[in-house]
């Protein structure tokens, strides 16, 4: 298994509005939560991994600021 999220891309998660992205963090944060546990009682295997989640939380934090402050637009709903 690769160490590195490919699916939390900058340019994918301009895609997503922004109560997806919010889940998503919700989720990267839990995920971090179960690394840290891991790392601490020794059962961790990837250690990268931990560094990889914090850069897709770091990602998803800085596109919700941004939309924010007008700097990116939300992806437009057309149904």
């Amino acid at each position: 298994m690769a160490v590195g999220t490919k699916g939390l891309a900058p340019a994918d998660l301009d895609g997503f509005d922004d109560e997806t992205l919010v889940a998503k963090l919700k989720e990267q944060k839990e995920e971090l939560f179960n690394l840290r546990f891991q790392a601490a009682t020794g059962q961790l295997e990837s250690h990268g991994r931990l560094k990889a989640v914090k850069r897709d939380i770091a990602r998803i934090y800085t596109i919700l600021r941004e939309r924010e402050l007008g700097i990116r637009t939300a992806p437009s709903v057309s149904e």
